[in-house]
């Protein structure tokens, strides 16, 4: 890979993780639930699961979606089922005191598992391989791989730590719950905006 693809890869990763999305509002959700140390697993799950995400994807899922179109389609309603669930889940979140003790944040693996049916993830793997591993090479596709690893790492890390600065300003159940609706209303946009980009491509 050439320096000046490098520079556009890094490009095109930095801008599509760092955007709203399902794992950045929940990562903002959870920073202010629970805080910056109890997410920490949950932003490893991101940050090291998207890129294995990558490595798969280019390698062999695409050729299943070449041989079996279907497959996309039946993933996609998976992935919107889910994330409807997970909207429920965080507009449903416990107040503060209880989420302390009672609420539990996403583990490493829960978090990389998540990539699977985030369609936002598979639309930014599916262009990355498109647009930087053409050849679907094993190296071009660790080199796609290797940069959103060092992306993500500021991306979770600025979406957390924002969440939990938000957290003084939430220190009451109802300023909480109104936040984790707002949150959850988010999650389904950005939801609908993803499936809309996807029907207009």
């Amino acid at each position: 890979m050439t320096f000046q693809l490098l520079i556009l890869l890094a490009g095109f990763a930095f801008t599509t993780v760092i955007t709203p999305g399902p794992n950045n509002l929940m990562l903002m959700a959870s920073g202010a639930n629970f805080g910056f140390r109890r997410t920490v697993p949950h932003m490893l799950g991101i940050t090291l699961g998207f890129p294995c995400m990558i490595v798969l994807v280019g390698l062999g899922v695409m050729q299943l979606f070449d041989l079996w179109p279907p497959a996309y389609t039946i993933l996609m309603v998976l992935s919107v089922a889910y994330l409807l669930y997970l909207a429920w889940k965080i507009a449903n979140a416990a107040p503060p005191r209880e989420a302390e003790t009672e609420g539990k944040p996403l583990t490493f693996l829960q978090s990389a598992a998540f990539q699977w049916v985030n369609p936002k993830a598979w639309s930014m793997a599916l262009s990355a391989i498109t647009l930087y591993a053409t050849s679907r090479d094993l190296g071009a596709v660790l080199w796609v791989a290797g940069v959103y690893v060092v992306v993500s790492v500021v991306s979770t890390t600025s979406w957390t730590v924002l969440g939990q600065q938000m957290r003084r300003f939430l220190n009451s159940p109802k300023r909480l719950r109104v936040f984790n609706r707002v949150m959850a209303a988010f999650l389904v946009l950005t939801l609908v905006l993803v499936l809309a980009q996807q029907g207009a491509g």
